[in-house]
């Protein structure tokens, strides 16, 4: 071999020079030699093979040993977090530290353990129903569960809710070490959650438009709830599968539905009765209120016109009071004796002599009667 050379030329097995193995300066025992330790390595492990093996059989198993060695070291040392995943590291059964995806350092057993939870993988959580999931995701062959579904309403209804509580892990440590069962906290949490939202709202607006109101109340109050007890839990999604009144009283409730609907129609119908009547009463009265107004206005100004002309008369009386009062009644007797048959008696005549005279005006009201005829 060439670590045994023979040319006695300072070699490692020489004794002159002072080499790394030779004779140390100042004297003292000589050192190990190296060649003769291997060689001795090589029959132990020749005598430990079966058959005693080749010349060539020791370096092989040399080689065989360091690459199991090393193969055993880097998979003892070291540990692969997939990108679903974090790797909590215990050491000695104490949280020491978080390992981020890819290869990382860490003691073999029993100093270090690690776990690695799947923090990207959303997880499903039936709340008031129990059944298998597809392929798309949906429920198949639900079963109710009363105890879980059943819940008091505000308005003192009874309502089967059944819902889908989706959610993933935020922070492996607070996952694994501050809660003992995660599925089964999160089934009770929303639980608790939906029925305090429900507790809070009328049957009504749960079974149609508030759904949707519904969910977001029950995933923030859920959401506060995990994160007060540092669950490292993050709520993703509320789904509603089924809100419905309990099938024992389901009849009785959709009579009283459709009693509700028949109030609100009728209720409907008086309004817009009311609507219309009421502006045409209003618009009646300031009718009348106007004509009142109209008729006063014409009343006032009638009187004093009335006043006024009477004052002019009065001051004409006063400058000429028997011409004023004969005038006043000649115009008194033209409008009372206008439209009257007369007949003029002359009293020179004894009082037995009537005065003949042409009745213009009868003979023009029956010319013009004869013509319209």
């Amino acid at each position: 071999m060439p670590w045994s050379s023979q040319n006695g030329g300072g070699g490692w097995k020489s004794g002159g020079g002072g080499g790394p193995w030779g004779q140390r300066p100042g004297g003292g025992a000589p050192s190990p030699d190296l060649e003769e330790l291997l060689r001795k390595g090589q029959d132990r492990l020749k005598q430990a093979m079966p058959g005693g093996g080749g010349r060539m059989g020791g370096p092989v198993l040399i080689l065989a040993a360091l690459v199991g060695l090393g193969l055993i070291g880097f998979f003892g040392f070291t540990v692969r977090v997939n990108p679903d995943e974090q790797g909590v590291v215990l050491r000695f059964g104490e949280y020491h530290e978080v390992l981020t995806p890819g290869l990382n350092f860490r003691w073999p057993y029993p100093i270090d353990t690690v776990y690695l939870p799947k923090v990207t993988r959303v997880n499903r959580t039936e709340i008031g129903m129990r059944g298998t999931v597809d392929v798309r995701g949906t429920s198949t062959a639900v079963r109710d569960v009363a105890e879980e579904s059943l819940m008091l309403t505000g308005d003192e209804n009874i309502v089967d809710v059944d819902f889908v509580v989706f959610w993933r892990i935020k922070d492996a440590a607070d996952f694994l070490f501050n809660i003992q069962n995660p599925a089964r906290t999160v089934k009770q949490v929303a639980e608790s959650a939906m029925r305090e939202v429900v507790g809070e709202s009328d049957i009504q607006p749960i079974l149609t438009q508030a759904r949707q109101k519904t969910e977001a109340a029950v995933q923030t109050l859920m959401q506060q709830t995990v994160d007060s007890y540092q669950t490292g839990i993050v709520i993703t999604q509320v789904q509603l599968q089924k809100v419905d009144p309990p099938a024992q009283v389901i009849d009785a409730f959709r009579d009283v539905q459709a009693a509700r609907a028949d109030q609100e129609r009728v209720q409907n119908e008086a309004d817009a009765y009311a609507n219309r009547v009421i502006p045409e009463a209003r618009g009646e009265a300031q009718r009348i209120l106007q004509a009142a107004q109209a008729y006063k206005e014409q009343t006032v100004a009638e009187a004093n016109g009335q006043a006024a002309r009477f004052l002019s008369v009065y001051d004409e009386y006063k400058k000429a009071p028997d011409v004023t009062r004969k005038r006043m009644f000649l115009e008194t007797m033209e409008r009372v004796f206008g439209d009257m048959d007369k007949i003029i008696i002359d009293d020179n005549q004894g009082g037995q002599g009537v005065v003949p005279y042409l009745p213009l005006n009868e003979l023009m009201r029956r010319r013009t009667a004869g013509e319209q005829q």
